[in-house]
């Protein structure tokens, strides 16, 4: 099982799609990371059980 996952999600800055990498060996987690396009910092929290993904959120940062 390969607890690196990509996912894609939307930026809620400039609304465009980006792609996330993902430990789902945490079971919560929320970290700030810098949108690849735009550059702005947004707030994920990932949630998840048994190597899957339950809750994914991604909200500004301002």
């Amino acid at each position: 099982m390969n607890l690196l996952q990509g996912h894609d999600t939307t930026c809620p800055h400039c609304w465009e799609t980006i792609h996330l990498t993902l430990d789902l060996s945490v079971a919560r987690q929320s970290y700030v990371e810098d949108c690849p396009v735009c550059c702005r910092p947004m707030l994920v929290s990932v949630g998840a059980a048994d190597g899957e993904l339950e809750d994914l959120q991604v909200e500004s940062v301002d």
